[in-house]
């Protein structure tokens, strides 16, 4: 784990403005994660700003800010992409306005192509409790891969305690689905370390982790966990179901 330190730079501008080709951002994976597995969390992201500038954003669900705090530390105005589904709780979105307030990131909100009206009207009332996937597919997935189009890489927070799914997510990737560079920088983290993190830096959080919610998605499809309980076994509980499809 590494601690924050001080003195952001402004985000550069990225080699060339049309972005690399699929050729060269493999090579870069390549040499990245050789170099990077090892890396403090704070180190992985330096590489990533110098190596991307502006074609590399940062995506949060708003569960806590650590990523994008730790993100602040190394340089100003990066792009925070956050998708507001039109199902979160009230206090994911108090969250998000909170990191945007407080933090040195420039937050992007990004919204599916159809209201949850339009798409009520469409598929009928509640997809999400007759087709989570397509449901996810549609206010999830689809609207991250149009918004990613504009960067060459992205960051996220995944964590290899997480889940088994994720046990070997490494810490620098590439995205099949995306043709991205896909950076994790927290991936070695554990949750005592997120939790040390936050503490430290009084890094902003969702209220609902203080409430049964370690693991937080949208309302109709995230209930509290007992204590003891996996924390993501609050996630579309009795479907089935483990990820939303942004990271298959």
């Amino acid at each position: 784990m590494t601690t924050a330190g001080t003195g952001a730079a402004r985000l550069p501008m990225a080699a060339g403005t049309g972005g690399r080709s699929e050729t060269e951002l493999r090579r870069l994976v390549r040499h990245g994660g050789a170099a990077l597995e090892s890396a403090p969390a704070q180190d992985i992201i330096m590489w990533a700003v110098a190596t991307f500038g502006r074609r590399l954003a940062i995506t949060s669900s708003m569960n806590d800010a650590v990523l994008a705090h730790l993100a602040s530390t190394v340089a100003t105005d990066i792009d925070v992409v956050f998708l507001d589904t039109g199902y979160h709780f009230a206090e994911t979105i108090e969250t998000r306005d909170t990191v945007a307030a407080t933090l040195s990131v420039n937050v992007v909100t990004v919204t599916a192509d159809q209201t949850v009206a339009e798409q009520d009207a469409a598929y009928g009332k509640d997809l999400f409790a007759r087709d989570p996937d397509l449901c996810c597919a549609l206010r999830k997935v689809r609207p991250l891969e149009d918004q990613l189009a504009g960067y060459d890489a992205w960051a996220t927070g995944l964590r290899r305690d997480e889940t088994h799914d994720r046990a070997d997510v490494p810490v620098v990737g590439w995205d099949r689905t995306k043709r991205k560079v896909k950076f994790s920088p927290l991936a070695r983290w554990s949750a005592q370390d997120v939790e040390h993190y936050i503490r430290e830096f009084g890094v902003p959080v969702n209220p609902l982790q203080h409430d049964g919610y370690p693991s937080i998605g949208c309302w109709p499809c995230t209930r509290r966990v007992a204590p003891g309980e996996d924390p993501r076994g609050g996630r579309w509980a009795g479907t089935g179901k483990t990820e939303c499809g942004i990271h298959q």
